[in-house]
């Protein structure tokens, strides 16, 4: 495989759909793997910058007692009221890229390929190309709405309606697949989709 610069892979799916096992596979291959919401966890812990703009922004009712931002808390805050969804983004998001870019450069340095698991990578686009951030091919991972709905109830022990309301919350699958440039089948066991990664590592 010869190339000239480092190929970034922008990963992706939807609740359900298995991700974050593809993530892992593609881990055990040996490829790095910049992990969006591992980020997006790191930025706003106590010191970070983005802690104490949250705290300015939603009070410290959203705290534990340790002084560490609850995450559910803010996260029901939010889930309902898209301007307070806006603050947050506006907040958070800055700092999540700043970070991506400087775990792209820093990989870049040894790796020809470059992974980057982002749920929201197909809402988030734009502004993801407005901090300088673009994908040589997008990944998406792919299960069904009554997979996903099936393997929310079984991992989070939820009812069928608050399973379909999660699922319902984020773009469409199907919708995602207009991005998509690889599609990351995961409707069978555990063994067709290693397969299917191979293939797809494979062809790159």
């Amino acid at each position: 495989m010869t190339q000239n610069r480092t190929k970034i892979i922008g990963l992706t799916g939807g609740i359900g759909t298995g991700k974050s096992t593809v993530s892992k596979i593609i881990v055990k291959k040996g490829f790095p793997l910049i992990d969006a919401d591992l980020i997006a966890r790191e930025v706003v812990e106590s010191g970070k910058p983005a802690y104490s703009m949250i705290i300015d922004t939603f009070g410290e009712k959203i705290l534990n007692r340790d002084g560490s931002i609850d995450r559910k808390k803010l996260g029901l805050l939010v889930f309902n009221d898209v301007d307070l969804r806006l603050k947050l983004n506006n907040i958070v998001h800055p700092q999540i890229y700043k970070k991506i870019k400087e775990k792209l450069l820093y990989y870049s340095i040894n790796n020809a390929i470059i992974f980057l698991d982002i749920p929201l990578l197909i809402e988030g686009l734009e502004d993801l190309r407005e901090f300088g951030i673009t994908f040589d091919e997008i990944w998406v991972v792919y299960a069904d709405k009554e997979t996903q709905i099936k393997r929310i109830i079984e991992r989070d022990k939820i009812d069928y309606e608050s399973a379909t309301k999660r699922v319902d919350a984020q773009l469409p699958i199907d919708e995602k697949l207009k991005f998509a440039d690889v599609i990351i089948y995961n409707t069978g066991d555990m063994k067709e989709l290693v397969s299917n990664v191979e293939k797809a590592i494979e062809a790159l």
